[in-house]
């Protein structure tokens, strides 16, 4: 039996493509990628996806939480202040609640204190962990910024953070706990991803191309990307949610592609939507070439192998955006269903449409799927969007054109 599913009726992102929601939606559509050099004090020459400064101070009241972090989530959630006040209005502060992903959370902060230590012996006047460099240090100014007294949760399991908040959401609509959850994910550039990953051999050295015979690595990002996801209301449709961990490896994807296999699998049961019906999958494609190759052994066995899905990566476009991949991703999938009240300004009334696969030409011939090397419009009904992390931690979306 189809999920009736729950309607995503607002959303908003911020990174290297643009500043609000419109100019990231746009360089998609025109397939520009917004990477630029990696902040000065990297010690190597790397392509970053930074999100253009200046990047707003917090309000008075916030001002103990600052951070690159929170500056960058308040940037990405200006263009949803309105649609959850909205919200709020209608269900109550403690009916709408917050789950949200990030990896590195404030790293960039903990880290230029660990440099101030080790030249003076002092951390700065007034600096708290907790405030400043958790985690979930972002979690408290969007619950006071939003007016929100529901739960609210930080989940980080690496890429597939902001992806697994999906699930959450699901559950405690599901539950009767809330009415309305704000989802999705920020991370911001720090050393310790841009030299852990030099240190794995998995950078690239100029811009990823996913999917190509030519690809060489990845390029990091940072981003700000959240949705409003109702009981009830207008917009695409959150239709199921499909989770696997496989533990094959720390920080190496399972060559089979079981586990991803799994994630897709299970996120189509939990829809009750048939494989064949999938029109189009934002892959994970991070350009590296194990997890490229392991992805599309995935696709084509959840998928079936005729399937005519278009698969299409983002990585070159952003960065790869680490905890805010999966919800930034989830708003560019949602532009290829036929478009809802949400998503009206950004595309042709009643046409979805597929961004470009930047740079996978020449696809490698392993590689057998329908990658878009351009971009395509046509709407669908039901599209998908990967996300994997290291350790195994495997989440899968599926969306539905809107009721």
């Amino acid at each position: 039996m189809q999920s009736r599913g729950y309607p995503i009726t607002a959303y908003a992102a911020a990174n290297a493509l643009g500043r609000d929601t419109a100019s990231v939606l746009a360089g998609l559509r025109d397939g520009k990628s917004g990477l630029r050099p990696a902040p000065e004090e990297t010690p190597f020459e790397a392509l970053c996806g930074s999100v253009e400064p200046p990047l707003p101070e917090p309000p008075a009241a916030l001002s103990e939480f600052d951070s690159r972090n929170n500056r960058i989530a308040q940037l990405a959630l200006a263009d949803l202040e309105a649609p959850l006040r909205a919200a709020v209005a209608r269900w109550g502060r403690e009916r709408v609640g917050i789950a949200v992903g990030s990896s590195t959370g404030s790293m960039l902060e903990a880290e230029r204190v660990h440099a101030q230590h080790r030249r003076t012996g002092r951390t700065p006047a007034g600096f708290e962990f907790v405030r400043h460099a958790a985690l979930d240090a972002f979690v408290h100014p969007l619950c006071v910024r939003a007016g929100i007294e529901g739960p609210a949760t930080a989940v980080s399991t690496a890429c597939s953070s902001s992806a697994k908040v999906f699930a959450s959401a699901k559950r405690w609509i599901d539950m009767d706990v809330v009415d309305a959850v704000l989802v999705g994910g920020v991370d911001s550039l720090c050393q310790m991803t841009l030299r852990g990953f030099k240190s794995l051999g998995a950078l690239s050295s100029g811009v990823a191309r996913p999917f190509s015979a030519e690809r060489d690595g990845i390029n990091i990002g940072e981003a700000g990307a959240f949705l409003l996801v109702e009981r009830d209301g207008t917009g695409p449709r959150l239709l199921g949610v499909g989770e696997s961990s496989d533990a094959h490896h720390m920080s190496a994807p399972d060559p089979t592609g079981g586990g991803a296999r799994l994630a897709m699998d299970r996120a189509l049961a939990a829809a009750g939507v048939a494989a064949a019906r999938i029109g189009h999958v934002n892959a994970h494609g991070t350009g590296t070439p194990h997890n490229d190759a392991m992805e599309a052994l995935a696709i084509r066995a959840a998928l079936g192998p005729d399937t005519r899905a278009s698969v299409v990566s983002t990585k070159a476009y952003t960065g790869h955006t680490l905890g805010a991949a999966g919800a930034t991703e989830a708003i560019f999938v949602l532009q290829a269903l036929a478009p809802g009240p949400i998503a009206r300004g950004h595309a042709p009334p009643g046409e979805g449409w597929t961004p470009a696969s930047l740079g996978a030409a020449p696809v490698d011939s392993a590689i057998d799927l329908d990658i878009a090397h351009e971009l395509r419009t046509g709407s669908h009904e039901y599209v998908m969007s990967n996300s994997f992390a290291f350790g195994g931690s495997n989440v899968s979306l599926l969306f539905g054109a809107p009721a």
